[in-house]
């Protein structure tokens, strides 16, 4: 389900579907791939693909954020979450941003630097702020965050950092853990690493990057994932975008 306007909290809308049992799926659109010209098309698309949530951002910006947030408002009329790649990654005309502290890495510009950055400008938006615990995972190949932030992702193997690393910032007060492949990545998040984190927090749990099949979402969610998030596969493949969000309202019916 996808809300028509920006009366209820994105935050809201997460918890509810986790308290229903519900999984669901972003699809996250990046502004350095995206153009005015391709924008009827994509929202055509969205409107008959019906994910739950629209996710903005990237490691960089080609296309004005501003014109891409209210285009995608204006004709696909779902909310808009910011998921921000630096500080500039900002515009009150979204709904949302998860407001992201890169845990996994140990640079202080995307711990807190980028964040102080942004704060005044996302506090004087109004928009909503979901706080994020945002982890890397080895991808199988250099993420694009990689190489933005100038940290390296923790090792699959290694899942016992990968739960203390989501479970410090679940204790710290973030809302939601988001466990990322990074953009293109050669693997998906392991199911048994979304099992163990799921076992170890309370909150919501989303999942990206490297999920490329119908197959992968059924095990992401199965594992524990209460959303799964896919982006650079759709910019190759646009058509499974149906395929894949038809995917998550039929494993949330078999629930």
């Amino acid at each position: 389900m996808h809300k028509n306007d920006d009366t209820e909290s994105v935050y809201s809308l997460m918890t509810q579907a986790r308290q229903a049992g519900r999984k669901q799926i972003a699809v996250l659109i990046d502004p350095d791939k995206t153009d005015l010209n391709t924008l009827d098309t994509l929202s055509s698309n969205i409107l008959a693909s019906r994910p739950d949530y629209l996710l903005v951002g990237g490691s960089q910006v080609g296309m004005p954020l501003d014109a891409l947030v209210l285009g995608l408002k204006r004709l696909t009329g779902m909310p808009i979450t910011l998921f921000p790649g630096n500080a500039s990654q900002v515009t009150g005309h979204a709904t949302a941003i998860l407001f992201l502290s890169l845990l996994s890495g140990r640079n202080p510009e995307f711990l807190i630097g980028q964040q102080a950055a942004a704060a005044r400008k996302v506090k004087c938006s109004g928009i909503e702020v979901i706080p994020t615990a945002y982890v890397l995972v080895d991808g199988g190949r250099k993420s694009a965050v990689e190489r933005m932030s100038g940290t390296q992702p923790i090792p699959r193997n290694n899942v016992d950092a990968i739960i203390d690393t989501a479970l410090a910032g679940e204790l710290m007060g973030m809302k939601t853990v988001y466990l990322e492949a990074g953009s293109g990545a050669a693997y998906h998040v392991p199911q048994e690493v979304v099992e163990a984190v799921r076992k170890n927090i309370n909150g919501v749990l989303i999942v990206g990057g490297g999920l490329r099949s119908t197959d992968q979402i059924v095990d992401t969610l199965a594992a524990g994932a209460d959303i799964v998030v896919v982006g650079n596969h759709f910019e190759e493949h646009p058509d499974d975008m149906r395929a894949f969000c038809e995917t998550v309202r039929h494993f949330r019916c078999a629930e």
